[in-house]
């Protein structure tokens, strides 16, 4: 079943900078059978546990992010580029593999015991997710798992995540 995805995802050379080997899931989301088995790769893993929220990161996370939480029932909690949210936030700075960005997320959108669950489209070196992570614990919830649709395994990510249960449909 993830071979399918993982043959779906199309690699484009040198975007957003040279050297960078982009993995593009947009024929997955084109396809809606694709898109229903990517989605479904995630829900049903925690489909039969206390899960409060499922928390997403800008911007591709969303799109997982958001399909999970209306099939588990759930709170759809983003985490965004700094400036886009509206309201008081809470704020942590991290690097990528090509360069650096500060993530927020609302101060009200989780509250002290809420069990999680982070959803994002890729894992790289694992500066992101561990952004979203660092919110999700200055608000005092836990994190049940941490799921990406791929894992780039040659990047570490995984090694800066050791302390988070993590899931990854892809692994390259």
């Amino acid at each position: 079943m993830y071979d399918e995805l993982k043959a779906a995802v199309r690699d484009v050379p040198d975007f957003p900078i040279k050297g960078i080997l982009f993995k593009d899931i947009t024929p997955i989301l084109h396809d809606g059978r694709l898109f229903r088995i990517a989605v479904d790769s995630f829900a049903d893993r925690h489909k039969n546990k206390k899960i409060d929220a499922i928390v997403g990161i800008d911007a591709r996370g969303f799109i997982f992010a958001g399909a999970v939480a209306y099939k588990l029932g759930v709170g759809f909690v983003p985490v965004r580029k700094k400036g886009k949210l509206p309201y008081k936030t809470v704020v942590t700075s991290y690097t990528l593999e090509y360069g650096s960005e500060t993530s927020e997320m609302h101060i009200d959108s989780l509250k002290k015991g809420d069990n999680v669950v982070i959803v994002d489209d890729l894992l790289a070196t694992g500066g992101t997710a561990m952004a979203a992570a660092t919110l999700v614990k200055q608000l005092g919830a836990s994190i049940a798992e941490i799921d990406f649709l791929i894992e780039l395994s040659f990047l570490k990510g995984r090694e800066r995540l050791k302390d988070y249960p993590l899931f990854a449909a892809i692994v390259y």
